[in-house]
């Protein structure tokens, strides 16, 4: 039982982080391949935020977490509420390994978006992943079961 527990939480960590950054490029791959689908910003996301969000995965992919950190910073002071941005900042948190951060800011982004169940199921497995790393299995089973419910609709 907890070598499949410790396979479920492993397997949405690395589809997670083998997800690229980038909200540009389409998807590559289905949703049932993958486990996750590229969450893209808004339509309505200011140019110079898609900027800013674009700069910010350029600099992750390099490992230039700082550079990016302060990319998604300037974005979110544009658009505070924009439900994308705290999702990548959550997943810049997730891999730097500051696994409550990641948590609460995956969580802000759900507090924004209402409409876009991928999103939302893309939040809860950080949620998931993170609190996996913090030793907490059944919260981590939890936001697990609240993406794949997210997933499924």
């Amino acid at each position: 039982m907890l070598r499949q527990t410790r396979f479920l939480f492993l397997l949405p960590a690395l589809l997670l982080f083998a997800c690229s950054f980038t909200p540009e490029q389409p998807v590559s791959k289905t949703k049932e391949e993958t486990g996750l689908i590229q969450i893209r910003p808004s339509t309505s996301s200011r140019p110079a935020v898609l900027k800013l969000l674009e700069k910010a995965r350029r600099a992750a992919k390099a490992g230039q977490f700082d550079v990016a950190e302060a990319q998604l910073e300037r974005a979110l002071r544009i658009e505070p509420r924009n439900a994308t941005l705290w999702h990548y900042m959550a997943r810049l948190r997730l891999e730097q390994g500051r696994m409550e951060q990641a948590a609460g800011l995956a969580a802000r982004s759900n507090s924004f978006e209402h409409d876009d169940a991928s999103l939302q199921a893309n939040n809860w497995r950080i949620i998931a992943h993170a609190r996996y790393q913090q030793g907490d299995i059944e919260a981590a089973n939890a936001a697990q079961a609240r993406a794949d419910a997210l997933a499924a609709d």
